[in-house]
Parts: structure tokens; C-alpha cells; sequence
């Protein structure tokens, strides 16, 4: 089906002429002599498109545009104006519009425009289709620890949630920094506007600069379409760099001058297109120190470094490994529909002393395989990848206790899968409520941990 393009322009001769030029190539053109009927007509029918006059009696395009954000804001707008008023082009774009064309009108750059537009709202359309499924898997229930160090990042998560601020993730790898990124951003007041993570050391030098920002038609060899960068892409939602510290000098200079315009100009091009974004940049290197040797752009780091999340590695929060097993294993033996019953205390003694290099990541590897191994069964010793020498699963010394912790954390990590609920918690558990109850006093479980505060 031919989408359908709103032209709004009260000369005739442009308007019709517009209207040629993109029934040739295969839209449906509409037309429309000023704002007041363009309005009128968007409320009897759908179109994808609207190419707008500013200047226009009856009702103006920048009023017009106003209308549209509120009754189809999911329909991109482009605004044409004459050079003496680029500002307020650039002010449209600031308040919704997508683009802007200038008069004369090159017939070329409307194609061109026309197509990136509503490739991008195809584009929103099916990232709308995934958010809730993206948000379903980064909800705070998979932010796994009841360690101090974790209590102190989820309540910064949670107020991060609430601001556009930029911040800085520093952690080793493994350590689930972009877990975090997606946690701020599922569980806020972006959530509904796209999260785009970059992988920046895995983009060769030569192509960083047109890949976070894109490039026009003919900017380089190869170069036979235009391309949005990653930037447009997650305009009014979160850009998630990660390797942040392997970004050469140069395309940190360009990074810098971005967020201080707030606007990209894609390579090739000469135009600069508004963004409004929160940019959440990870490393799993020191920073300040790359700045003291020249490596790293003090300014830039200040430009991003509103709010640092410090993830510690998972030797320095054990306590919380207890709880991370338990959640691994649940979602590996319900998606390989494996039924394993549960994990043995000489397996877990193991797990809890074993030195984690690669983090939580190698945690999720081991119970992952372990799981495949251990059908119908307990997770042991024997499962484990890696040495586990003088650890024996029929270990009896201090069972009592290493069994009472277990049954802590997994009363804890059904409290907060739970959102708290008691009664939800008790029957998930097999236990009535007043059992859960005393189970909370038995094992000293602090009220504050039982509530979510």
C-alpha cells in the first residue's frame, strides 16, 4: 500500500507541483492550502506523512505542528521554509518536527527526506512493538543482590530513572553495566523511547564517526543512501556506549562538540539536526586516569560524568551469589525446559569461594551449562567447569548454617520478584503466610528488606 504524504503549502503552483513529484514516485499525495484544512483533514484520516509550509494564512505551520505532536504524534513532520527563518525550522525540530527543507526546494532533497522520514517512523513503529518486551527484561526484579554496595545502586537507579542526566557506568567486565543502562532506562520516564547500545570498541576507527552520527548519499565510496547515526536513532531516548574509553581523541572531540550543540551533522552533510538524548557511557577502565595521561578528554568526561555508578566485582558482593544461582537456574531451566531440583551445598560452597574473573557474566555461563548436565537432578560439584578440589557435596560441616543462608537469600529474591507481596511471596515459597512470617524472624531478616525501602 502507497503511504501517504500531506502536502500543506499555500502556493499553488509549489503545491501541486510537490504533489507530481511524489505521485511519480509512487506515493499518495494529499493536498492542503494552509494549516486550518490540513488540520481537518488529519481527523478524518490517517497519513504518514505531512510536508508543511511555515508561513501560511489561517493557520500557520508552526501551529499546525503543535496540533499534530498532540493528535498523531507518532506522524513525522517536515517543515519548509525560506533561508532568512532557519531558525524557526530549527525551533520546529526542537519542538517535534523531524526535518526541515529550504526554499527554493530542490526536488532531490525531497525525495531524499521524504523516504529517511518515513523510514524512521517505520522504524519507531517497530521499536514500539519491542519496548515492552525489552522493558519486560529489564525490570528491577533482574537487578540481582542484597549486598550494601547493590542496596546503594538500586536506589540510584531507581532516582535515575526519574532525570535525563548523563551517566557514567565503571565496572569490570561482566560486572552487567549494560543491565544497569537498561534498568534506568525501562524503568523511568524514558521508557517508552528508544534505547540504542553501541558497542564502540567493536566499530573500526574508520567508520566510528558515520556510524554514531550517519552520513549523506555520496559522503564516501559505498556511501549510496543516506543513513541515519546512532544518535538519531535514540533521539529523545538513551545512547548506550559501551568501551567508552576506546573512542579515539578525534571522535571524542566530535562527541563533545554534539553535546554541547545538542544537534549532529551527519558526515557529508552541512545541516545540523537538533537531538535530545541521555548518553549512559560505560568503561571497564579508570577514566581520570586516562585523562592524566592524555588518553581521555577532560571536558568530555566532565560533559558525561553527572552521575557515576560504580559496580563492584562479584568477589567483593558474595553474599550475593546465593541469589544469583537461584536466578539463573530458574530462567535456564525454564527456557532449555530442563527440570533440575535445585543445587547442592558442596556446589554451592564451590560457587562461593571460586574467584570469578569474569563476574556475574561467568556465573550465568557456569549455571547455564550446569544446567544442561544436571537433568532430573541436583546441580553438583561435578558440574562445574572448573576445579573444585577438598569441596564434596556430602560436606557436613556447618550444613546448618550454609543452608539457613541459602534459605535467606531465597526468601529475599522471591520478596523482591514479588514486589514484596507477602501473600504472593508465601505461596510461590509452598508456605502459608504466617510460616513466611516466621521464617523473617528465625532468620533475622530486617523489616526495611521485607517492604522494598
Amino acid at each position: 500500500m502507497a503511504k501517504s504524504v500531506l502536502i500543506v503549502e499555500d502556493e499553488q503552483v509549489l503545491r501541486e507541483s510537490l504533489a507530481e513529484l511524489l505521485l511519480a514516485e509512487g506515493y499518495e499525495a494529499l493536498q492542503a492550502a494552509n494549516g486550518k484544512l490540513a488540520h481537518e483533514l488529519v481527523l478524518q484520516r490517517p497519513v504518514d506523512l505531512v510536508l508543511t509550509d511555515v508561513r501560511m494564512p489561517e493557520m500557520d505551520g508552526i501551529t499546525l505542528l503543535g496540533h499534530l505532536r498532540k493528535i498523531v504524534p507518532q506522524t513525522p513532520v517536515i517543515i519548509v521554509t525560506a533561508v532568512g527563518t532557519v531558525e524557526a525550522a530549527v525551533a520546529a525540530m526542537r519542538s517535534g518536527a523531524y526535518d526541515y527543507l529550504l526554499k527554493p526546494v530542490q526536488f532531490d532533497d525531497v525525495l531524499i527526506k521524504v523516504q529517511r522520514a518515513l523510514e524512521y517512523a517505520e522504524l519507531s513503529r517497530t521499536q514500539r512493538v519491542i519496548t515492552e518486551m525489552l522493558a519486560q527484561e529489564s525490570t528491577f526484579h533482574n537487578l540481582v543482590g542484597t549486598s550494601q554496595a547493590f542496596t546503594k545502586l538500586f536506589d540510584m537507579v531507581k532516582r535515575l530513572g526519574t532525570v535525563r542526566s548523563n551517566v557514567v557506568i565503571v565496572g569490570e567486565s561482566g560486572t552487567g553495566k549494560e543491565l544497569f543502562a537498561r534498568a534506568i532506562h525501562y524503568n523511568g520516564i524514558t521508557r517508552d523511547k528508544p534505547f540504542v547500545a553501541v558497542n564502540c570498541g567493536a566499530i573500526p576507527d574508520t567508520l566510528i564517526e558515520s556510524e554514531l552520527f550517519g552520513y549523506r548519499r555520496g559522503a564516501f565510496t559505498g556511501a549510496n543512501r543516506d543513513k541515519i547515526g546512532y544518535f538519531e536513532a535514540a533521539n529523545g531516548g538513551t545512547l548506550f556506549l559501551d568501551e567508552l574509553s576506546t573512542l579515539p581523541l578525534g571522535v571524542q572531540s566530535s562527541l563533545l562538540r554534539v553535546l554541547e550543540e545538542k544537534a549532529v551533522v551527519p558526515v557529508g552533510d552541512t545541516h545540523p539536526r537538533p537531538i535530545e538524548l541521555r548518553i549512559i557511557a560505560a568503561s571497564n577502565q579508570d577514566l581520570a586516569t586516562m585523562v592524566e595521561k592524555g588518553e581521555f578528554r577532560e571536558d568530555l568526561l566532565y560533559r558525561l560524568n553527572v552521575v557515576t555508578l560504580q559496580l563492584p566485582p562479584l568477589r567483593q558482593r558474595k553474599e550475593d551469589i546465593p541469589l544469583l544461582v537461584h536466578h539463573f537456574l530458574e530462567k535456564y531451566t525454564r527456557e532449555m525446559n530442563k527440570v533440575v531440583t535445585g543445587i547442592t551445598n558442596g556446589a554451592m560452597r564451590a560457587l562461593l569461594s571460586h574467584h570469578w574473573r569474569g563476574n556475574v557474566r561467568e556465573l550465568e555461563n557456569v549455571i547455564e551449562r550446569a544446567v544442561i548436565f544436571a537433568e532430573g537432578r541436583e546441580i553438583g560439584v561435578e558440574d562445574l567447569p572448573f576445579t573444585t578440589e577438598g569441596i564434596a557435596d556430602d560436606v557436613g560441616e556447618d550444613l546448618q548454617t550454609a543452608l539457613a543462608h541459602f534459605e535467606r537469600q531465597h526468601i529475599l529474591y522471591s520478596l523482591r520478584r514479588h514486589h514484596f507481596d507477602k501473600a504472593a511471596t508465601a505461596k510461590s515459597l509452598g508456605i502459608g503466610v504466617s510460616s513466611l512470617y516466621r521464617k523473617l524472624e528465625d532468620l533475622k531478616i530486617a523489616k526495611q528488606d521485607t517492604e522494598g525501602s
